[in-house]
């Protein structure tokens, strides 16, 4: 049976990360909180938007309210990597060799690996940026679509059009697609080869949460009272085909998903704290944690996917044990 390690915070958790073995919890209050020989914290921010863990696992990269872009390492050390001055910084992604991009306005911002900053303007806000898996390229989710940047090179930027608000935006693990989460309850994903659109509608509720399975096979989201789950098993991805519906409820909407670190197995997070595993193939269900106090906002597995870390919009977090 599982077993819950709960830490009790005072606030909303933005994200939640592993470290080096270690859980990490960023509050929006922009306290860094992580279980390492008990219960520690460092002050990152004042006021935190968005968290994302660095790609090789050793730091959390924060932004804030504070116009700052931050390094949380495991051990605590807190190292300032830009300052835009006193604007919010709205979303962070992490790239590769220690690149950082980050939106703030109408303007997407990158963090070159050799401490360049370029920036890239914007017709309107910047909601979401994502690392292409493969070089150094840039998604920008905006209104009426997303745009294509790569910040190494000279040259005009890829604009990806669709009709909307565009607020998340995630690449498939094999770089061959580009899915935006939108003001209104869809997804929209584009085929990058030939720029086939994929109309991935239908949610009862704007779509918060997305998550890759580690192959990229399968693409988890937030937003509806089950787990929805879309197919990219082929080179047309979802395109014409429905999608799977995983750990169904009729009392609660899934509010977060995260895909275990190399099975096909999603954790779900419900709008009233509960947590559920469920495996793609069979939609067997395990309950990993009753209802809490809150929604649940994040959820990350550990590197060996023996453990699940997840937060809430009250604090009320913590630590699953899948072998209890």
């Amino acid at each position: 049976m599982p077993t819950v390690a709960p830490l009790d915070l005072d606030g909303h958790c933005v994200a939640v990360a592993w470290l080096n073995d270690i859980p990490h919890f960023a509050l929006a209050d922009g306290t860094v909180h992580r279980l390492d020989n008990g219960h520690k914290s460092v002050e990152a921010h004042d006021g935190l938007l968005a968290a994302a863990p660095a790609l090789d696992g050793a730091a959390l990269i924060t932004g804030g309210e504070d116009g700052k872009i931050v390094a949380v390492s495991s051990s605590g050390n807190v190292e300032t990597l830009a300052e835009i001055g006193r604007k919010w910084v709205s979303c962070v992604a992490a790239g590769p060799r220690g690149a950082v991009a980050f939106g703030s306005g109408r303007t997407a911002y990158v963090r070159l690996p050799d401490g360049t900053m370029k920036e890239f303007q914007h017709p309107r806000s910047v909601e979401g940026v994502a690392f292409a898996p493969k070089g150094m390229r840039i998604g920008v989710a905006r209104y009426n679509g997303a745009t294509l940047h790569f910040p190494a090179a000279e040259g005009k930027p890829a604009e990806l059009e669709w009709a909307g608000a565009h607020m998340g935006i995630t690449f498939s693990p094999d770089g061959n697609f580009l899915v935006t989460a939108m003001q209104e309850n869809a997804l929209h994903g584009w085929k990058l080869a030939d720029g086939k659109h994929m109309r991935m509608s239908g949610y009862p509720a704007k779509v918060k949460s997305m998550s890759w399975s580690a192959k990229g096979r399968w693409l988890a989201s937030s937003g509806a009272p089950a787990a929805i789950v879309w197919p990219f098993l082929t080179k047309d991805g979802p395109i014409g085909k429905a999608p799977q519906e995983l750990g169904t409820r009729g009392d609660a909407m899934v509010t977060s998903v995260a895909f275990h670190t190399t099975d096909e197995i999603l954790a779900v997070g419900y709008a009233d704290g509960m947590v559920l595993a469920a495996r793609v193939a069979d939609a067997k269900e395990v309950l990993l944690r009753r209802p809490g106090k809150s929604a649940v906002t994040s959820m990350a597995w550990d590197g060996k996917g023996a453990r699940l870390a997840f937060g809430t919009e009250a604090g009320d977090c913590g630590v699953i044990d899948i072998a209890g």
